[in-house]
């Protein structure tokens, strides 16, 4: 049997997404219908905001371990996260929790190192681009990280908290997401992250100026192959 994955959710359309992905890749390892256990346990989001709002990134630790510790109990084998910007909490979570985690910016980073890219653009929610979590991860790789401008992402911000996570998906924010993307590629990037989960619903790479890292996709690919690894 595959190894059942347990999903510590944060915002419902990442997670949402991250969790169809599993499902429907699932048959191109296990066969028709096919897919390992998944679990999922989710908080409220605004109990992340809160804590994110002021800076209380060991809350938002705190709320990630509650997560993990029910999911334990009812027998994931290990844990994801398809939210990018709580990976933040990430080295107060991994030392107390009861199962081993994939790390989205780690999974994400070593298939930018594997399909040779060097120098990528990074697009999520403000707390994200302003945190360490993707430039130390790809600096691991040798990979240079470009952040927005305070400006953009302050937009990109706005974007993703007041419509992306609601499922609003306006043809202004895809305009300016493009934008962001077009710049970037002007700056040199050869690549961008899609660093919010919700991203991928209104960003792929037939509407983008750069190939797409698409951080929620990967993260459930790369739990199907842990699950399928351990069988």
């Amino acid at each position: 049997m595959p190894l059942h994955i347990g999903i510590v959710a944060c915002s419902a359309e990442g997670a949402a997404l991250c969790y169809r992905t599993i499902c429907a890749e699932g048959a191109d390892l296990f066969g028709p219908h096919a897919h390992p256990e998944v679990s999922l346990h989710s908080h409220s989001l605004a109990e992340y905001v809160e804590c994110l709002d002021r800076g209380d990134i060991e809350g938002v630790g705190e709320l990630m371990l509650a997560s993990a510790r029910k999911l334990a109990r009812i027998g994931a084998s290990f844990l994801i996260c398809p939210d990018n910007t709580i990976h933040q909490a990430f080295s107060h979570v991994a030392p107390r929790s009861p199962l081993p985690w994939l790390h989205v910016a780690e999974v994400v980073a070593a298939e930018a190192a594997t399909r040779g890219f060097r120098r990528v653009g990074l697009t999520g929610t403000r707390w994200l681009v302003d945190s360490d979590v993707y430039p130390e991860k790809l600096d691991a790789h040798g990979l240079a990280c470009v952040r927005p401008t305070a400006a953009e992402r302050e937009r990109t911000h706005r974007i993703i908290m007041e419509e992306l996570v609601y499922g609003v998906f306006k043809p202004e924010g895809v305009v300016y997401f493009q934008q962001v993307i077009e710049r970037m590629k002007d700056q040199g990037c050869d690549a961008v992250i899609l660093g919010c989960t919700e991203i991928p619903l209104i960003i792929d790479d037939a509407k983008s100026a750069l190939p797409t890292l698409d951080s929620t996709r990967l993260l459930a690919r790369a739990a199907l192959h842990r699950a399928a690894a351990e069988r």
